[in-house]
């Protein structure tokens, strides 16, 4: 299998349903620390560590989320994050506290062409409602915190055959209109292609038909470490169900604002923006 690094050019993944070895696998932090961190440490990565249970964590001076009852947590590097970060936990009688540095990445720019004018500049009233309510739902979804920890054993591919269509973090630029970058990470597939849970999780939103997204899952891995699933033909889990690995949760397709037939697989912590692909 390629490694997420060599994702820079369009090629074939087959097979792809192992989990590479965990996070034993995956790059250490580059210092010693109190949290064993392990992860990716560059931008649109991510690091798992262990604490005292139930500690609070914090993240360059802001409180985010709670560590486990086994003190798993997870800390997601935006995008554009910046070259440090402060990590921290917070108990009744101790804290702990380390600084990792975070890598840089160079993002391509991606043009995409032929789509509906409406679904790149929508004008109706009717449509802009429309958004207003797609976007009420997901806010829901992401206000997400299940007290789940299975990130910390990283993902399996969500296809088992795909050709990568589309890199995270592209500045995407639709129909000739500059927009936000693309932070999805796209796996053209043919419609009706079965797609699994990369990692155990609850439901937070299942909805069939978004004007954006089409058909749209969202999964919580613990502590709103959430992956989503954009542009299904069928989604075949309901909100508030528990997944193991594995699990079919929906079929590719070609709904909402897509070019083709293709899986747009995201995935946020807060109010940052991950590479999927990079917890494989």
């Amino acid at each position: 299998m390629e490694k997420p690094e060599a994702l820079n050019r369009r090629i074939v993944l087959t097979g792809a349903t192992a989990l590479l070895g965990g996070l034993g696998s995956l790059a250490r932090a580059q210092a010693v620390d109190p949290f064993g961190l392990k992860g990716r440490f560059i931008q649109s990565g991510y690091c798992v560590g262990r604490s005292a249970p139930n500690a609070e964590l914090w993240v360059d001076g802001i409180r985010q989320s709670t560590a486990s009852a086994d003190g798993w947590f997870y800390v997601g590097f935006d995008r554009d994050s910046p070259v440090a970060c402060l990590i921290e936990t917070r108990t009744a009688t101790d804290t702990q506290t380390t600084t990792v540095t975070i890598a840089p990445q160079t993002y391509d720019t991606q043009r995409v062409d032929g789509l509906p004018p409406e679904t790149v500049t929508p004008q109706s009233p009717e449509v802009l409602e429309r958004i207003k309510q797609d976007a009420a739902l997901k806010a829901i979804g992401f206000a997400s915190r299940d007290s789940d920890d299975s990130f910390k054993n990283g993902f399996i591919w969500p296809l088992k055959n795909f050709i990568v269509s589309g890199r995270f973090g592209n500045q995407r630029i639709l129909n000739g209109v500059p927009k936000s970058p693309h932070y999805g990470f796209d796996m053209a597939a043919p419609i009706g292609t079965p797609i699994y849970a990369p990692q155990g999780g609850l439901v937070v939103l299942a909805e069939p038909d978004l004007f954006y997204e089409g058909g749209l899952t969202f999964i919580d891995h613990g502590q709103g470490v959430i992956s989503m699933y954009l542009h299904q033909s069928r989604v075949l889990v309901n909100k508030g169900d528990r997944l193991i690995q594995g699990q079919l949760i929906g079929l590719v397709g070609d709904r909402g604002r897509a070019t083709g037939p293709h899986l747009c697989w995201r995935l946020k912590w807060g109010d940052r923006h991950m590479d999927p692909s990079l917890m494989t």
